[in-house]
């Protein structure tokens, strides 16, 4: 057997461990980098962030910790019913909206204000609104819609709005708006899913934009001189579109 020369098994050596102390170099090399933290870092990877958490503002906060004022006229046609069901007006109004509420018989008005207990800040304008279907002649059960639902409104116009009658045509239009034994208006309010009031020559619609919009349309159809049962088949179109739709 031929023997390798002393050189060159000297020179394998020195080469392989220089490999050897290059690896071990590499490998220290990267444990000191991800041990090393950056010198313009300010907290340490194992600190964490804490998030401040602000609690709701109540409506007293809301507007400055001032108490806000409401003032509804009350109508010499409802001072009696107002009197009648005022426990059962002021329930909702202080227990649920956190309101307070009296009655100024100087002014003749129904006062509101909001409260260091109010929370929402929308409670004073609901409650002025219920206070005032109320006064315009809805009942309390229908009034009361308007603290619990936000898409409800109210709308008013008067009949010489639509058409300038006087004398018997103007009685005339209001009979064909109610109809016989209020047959026209129910029929309106149960196809609209709206409530309507007619006082004298007001008219007083509660419901939703566009079932107000609806019912507006055939009460002014009425007024122009459309014929009763005309309305008739229109509101049953309506009636059974919004069976379709809810």
């Amino acid at each position: 057997t031929s023997k390798v020369p002393q050189t060159t098994q000297i020179m394998e050596i020195s080469t392989n461990e220089e490999k050897v102390f290059t690896s071990k170099q590499v490998v220290d090399d990267v444990k000191n980098s991800e041990n090393i933290t950056p010198a313009n870092s300010t907290h340490s990877t194992t600190t964490t962030t804490s998030v401040t958490n602000f609690p709701p503002l109540t409506a007293f906060q809301h507007d400055g910790e001032e108490i806000q004022f409401r003032r509804i006229r009350v109508p010499n046609n409802r001072k009696a019913p107002l009197r009648k069901e005022w426990k059962e007006l002021c329930e909702p109004i202080v227990e649920h909206m956190k309101l307070q509420i009296r009655m100024n018989p100087k002014r003749g008005q129904v006062e509101l204000r909001t409260s260091q207990y109010t929370e929402s800040p929308g409670a004073l304008q609901k409650g002025a609104d219920f206070v005032k279907a109320f006064l315009l002649g809805f009942e309390l059960k229908d009034a009361i819609a308007l603290l619990r639902l936000d898409d409800l409104f109210l709308d008013s116009f008067m009949v010489t709005d639509v058409k300038m009658v006087k004398g018997e045509h103007l009685s005339r239009a209001i009979g064909r708006i109610v109809g016989q034994g209020g047959k026209t208006k129910y029929t309106i309010e149960n196809a609209t899913k709206t409530r309507i009031v007619i006082a004298d020559l007001h008219v007083h619609i509660l419901g939703s934009f566009k079932n107000i919009k609806t019912a507006r349309s055939a009460l002014a159809r009425l007024i122009m001189g459309s014929e009763p049962s005309k309305v008739y088949s229109q509101m049953k179109i309506v009636a059974s579109r919004h069976k379709y739709i809810y």
